[in-house]
């Protein structure tokens, strides 16, 4: 069995099959972009719009991965450590993860939207060599954060600045001359470390080895049929696995192609690029799309027919709202139901127009093995809804140093429970139905209610909190916290709450979005809070409210 004591590996005779059958093709991503610059290093790899624009070829952006692995070796960070990247859409992220991918350190991606409850976690466990930011975005001064998790975390040596590095260190400063990498990883090492959606207060961290992710991208570049012509346009944040693999930047690099980053994903930044680059693929989360789509229906002064395929993920796409992409942005829908720990369907771009807008698409791999069962993990017909399990070239077979979370999260033969209820069609398609894990998707960024749970107990008036989904037509779910005051304590309104989780460090999105107050929550048969009741009562009171306008 390949692995390590952090992060279970792939079996033997499973990473034999997938060897033979050519998915693993022992290539890593240090050698890919050599490869490719080698190849023409003159055609541009990146286009960076923010402020002057900048365009990077392939032999720019791979000379400047060395320097950088050069310079972070002198500073000595190498093989095995770790290294928390929080950067948006700036071209400096490919030049840190391509130099890291280099010399065997992982990235830890962080979002931009992570605050420092997340940020101080992520260094901390993993026990981090250096954290990556940029100086300011959107606002927000990240140099700050940095100086309190280091205070935090004493172990945290390095932090690099893209910018202005104010009292740390400015990214700029640490390329050097190349030298010889002695310890550039094997293809079935570890390649970084994804963020799990989980529904639990502490996120998981997915170990992806070189082997495993670059064939799901192998598979989506020709699923979507992404080549050197492609120009993919990054609209979501750089470091989600949705704009990393599917297929994404890396994707796109992978082909050779050319990755176009956008500051934003509205229409006002984006259509332009579309227009300017001859965008011709992009990914979207549900509500963006429908704010592109209406974008484009009253009447866009921009030409968007470069556009060949708009990607739909992370969270599902409503069948009202998929009709309406070609009429509105004439191009082909496909939409993409997958995980940062493995498994991804697509719809094909040969699938019937029905098929499109109704299904989530079928598996990457003909190795992708899918069982849909019931609560007892009985495997159900075609067509009934069940719980989701799978298994496959480039599903992980444990999280990072979780040993207790991996025992439940997967089975005793490798399937990985994906909390998903699905369906399957007779065509094999994944039709999604929900959620069986208590996670709420809010327009694709994934909320644990435990996590915003234990943050509004830690107030001094909360003698209970129960975080659940609400329906929402725009974002597909919202947060509702439902809240019992302690006997006596002072009282205390949605708005202070909502001001004392924000102020405890958390991500914008996982800032309640309504809070309701209860003198006691309903309970099931054996005594637990009955969240399938607070979800109904809180649908019921929108649903009565809706019907009053």
């Amino acid at each position: 069995m390949t692995g390590t004591p952090d992060a279970p590996g792939c079996p033997a005779e499973f990473a034999e099959r997938y060897r033979a059958a050519g998915w693993w093709r022992g290539e890593t991503f240090g050698r890919m972009l050599r490869e490719r610059a080698a190849a023409h290093p003159e055609r541009v790899a990146i286009v960076d719009p923010a402020g002057e624009t900048r365009r990077w070829t392939y032999g720019e952006l791979d000379e400047r991965a060395d320097r950088l692995a050069a310079g972070l070796l002198a500073r000595g960070i190498g093989k095995g450590d770790r290294v928390v990247v929080q950067l948006p859409n700036v071209a400096e992220f490919f030049e840190v993860v391509f130099a890291l991918f280099r010399i065997g350190a992982l990235p830890v991606f962080a979002l931009p939207a992570h605050r420092d409850s997340e940020i101080r976690h992520f260094c901390a466990f993993t026990e981090a060599a250096a954290y990556v930011i940029q100086d300011v975005a959107e606002g927000y001064d990240y140099r700050e954060l940095a100086t309190r998790v280091r205070a935090d975390v004493p172990g945290l040596e390095h932090v690099l600045v893209v910018g202005d590095p104010g009292e740390h260190t400015a990214l700029a400063d640490v390329p050097a001359d190349p030298v010889p990498l002695p310890d550039e990883p094997e293809p079935h090492e570890l390649a970084f470390l994804q963020l799990s959606g989980g529904s639990t207060g502490v996120p998981k961290l997915i170990p992806r080895t070189h082997d495993d992710y670059i064939y799901s991208l192998r598979g989506s570049n020709e699923i979507c049929r992404v080549d050197e012509h492609s120009v993919y346009l990054c609209a979501l944040p750089a470091a989600h696995n949705f704009p990393l693999s599917s297929p994404g930047t890396l994707g796109a690099l992978y082909a050779g192609a050319r990755v176009v980053l956008a500051p934003r994903p509205s229409p006002d930044v984006a259509f332009p690029l579309i227009e300017r680059e001859r965008v011709t693929i992009t990914g979207l989360v549900p509500p963006l799309a429908l704010v592109w789509t209406e974008a484009a229906a009253a009447g866009t002064p921009y030409d968007l027919s470069s556009l060949d395929v708009l990607l739909v993920g992370g969270a599902k796409f409503s069948e009202e709202a998929a009709r309406r992409v070609r009429p509105a942005l004439g191009c082909t829908l496909q939409q993409v139901f997958g995980m940062a720990e493995g498994l991804v369907n697509y719809t094909r771009l040969d699938d019937p127009e029905e098929t499109i807008v109704t299904t989530q698409g079928r598996p990457i791999s003909p190795d992708d093995e899918i069982r849909v069962v019931d609560d007892e993990d009985r495997e159900l017909p075609v067509g009934a809804t069940g719980h989701l399990l799978t298994r496959g070239p480039y599903t992980i077979r444990g999280y990072w140093r979780a040993p207790e979370h991996n025992a439940t999260a997967f089975t005793a033969d490798g399937f990985y429970r994906t909390g998903d209820v699905v369906r399957l069609t007779e065509t094999g398609h994944i039709v999604v139905e929900g959620r069986a894990k208590d996670q709420i998707n809010r327009g694709g960024e994934k909320v644990a209610a435990e996590e915003i749970e234990n943050h509004l107990l830690a107030h001094p008036s909360v003698h209970d909190a129960a975080v659940v989904s609400m329906p929402d037509a725009y974002l597909g779910e919202r947060t509702c916290a439902y809240v019992v005051l302690r006997e006596g304590a002072e009282p205390v309104k949605s708005p202070a709450l909502k001001k004392f989780v924000r102020e405890r460090g958390l991500a914008a999105f996982k800032i309640p979005d309504r809070i309701e107050f209860a003198a006691a929550f309903p309970q099931t048969g054996i005594g637990k809070v009955s969240k399938k009741d607070l979800r109904a009562a809180i649908a019921a009171q929108l649903a009565a409210a809706t019907a009053q306008h």
